[in-house]
């Protein structure tokens, strides 16, 4: 698929077998799109938002609560989902008294999804179906094992999941922006990929740009961009405060997937990638 926003082509140049990218507006329709939109790509860590998505179902159709007790001895959901619990990253052993520090935890979500599972009697791979991509229209996206790593899907399906965090019809309004707020403001830790961060802030399942240098994301990213990135290449970021060229519109999101693991060749290209995103954005 060809983009009507030129600045996505760049993909073409990284040196990744295959890239797929795509930009929704805030209200829900394409601004553009390149490369094979409909190939499925495995999300690795991107896969962490929309487990998180159902969690946070969960909540709001009464199955679980933010704060009841999940994971490790005092941690909650929203421990896990804020990556406060003190999981370790990859093993299920204690670092840290919950809400003391920020410890990015695959683990973690692991509990989540055991968690949900538990309170549903609905196994979480199947509830994650059931709650966010059957009524998205992502048939192309499945999990595939952990809710916190083994997501597959396309861009075209995650191009509908952007659209729903950017006006939301599954969950209320307000629950994403909870979910896109700081929570446990003030806590540091470690950006997988970019060392340590002081202040390391997350919102529920998703990472908050704010000031963090260095990032992921571009210069002309707002501080409000939240979203994920994940070691299989692939990215997701929605930035509430990108801005068009008519001066009144604002919001934007931008999907990207690729086949070939992070590493120097994506924090050299992505931020310069954004960047121009967002600078096309403003001329259209």
């Amino acid at each position: 698929m060809q983009s009507s926003l030129k600045s996505l082509a760049s993909v073409e140049n990284w040196p990744v077998p295959t890239a797929a990218a795509a930009v929704v507006r805030a209200d829900g329709t394409l601004a553009g799109a390149h490369g094979p939109t409909g190939h499925r790509f495995p999300l690795a860590s991107v896969t962490k938002p929309l487990a998180a998505y159902a969690v946070l179902v969960a909540y709001e159709e009464g199955a679980i609560d933010l704060d009841e007790p999940a994971g490790p001895e005092g941690a909650t959901v929203r421990h896990l989902l804020a990556h406060t619990s003190g999981l370790a990253f990859d093993e299920n052993r204690v670092m840290a008294a919950p809400g003391t520090r920020r410890i990015y935890s695959n683990t973690g979500f692991e509990a989540l999804g055991d968690h949900v599972a538990k309170a549903t009697d609905i196994p979480f791979a199947e509830y994650l179906h059931q709650a966010v991509l059957e009524p998205l229209g992502m048939a192309s996206t499945t999990l595939e094992g952990s809710p916190a790593k083994d997501g597959v899907s396309t861009v075209d399906d995650l191009v509908r999941f952007a659209a729903e965090v950017q006006a939301p019809r599954l969950l209320d309004a307000r629950t994403v922006a909870d979910a896109m707020t700081v929570t446990y403001p003030g806590l540091t830790g470690i950006l997988p990929g970019y060392g340590h961060q002081r202040p390391n802030d997350w919102g529920l399942g998703f990472e908050i740009r704010d000031g963090k240098a260095p990032h992921w994301t571009g210069a002309m990213s707002s501080p409000r961009t939240f979203g994920h990135f994940g070691q299989a290449g692939t990215f997701l970021w929605i930035d509430p405060d990108a801005r068009w060229a008519d001066g009144g519109a604002t919001g934007a999101a931008c999907v990207v997937l690729t086949d070939r693991p992070f590493g120097p060749w994506a924090i050299e290209a992505w931020p310069p990638f954004t960047d121009a995103v967002l600078a096309e954005l403003r001329t259209r």
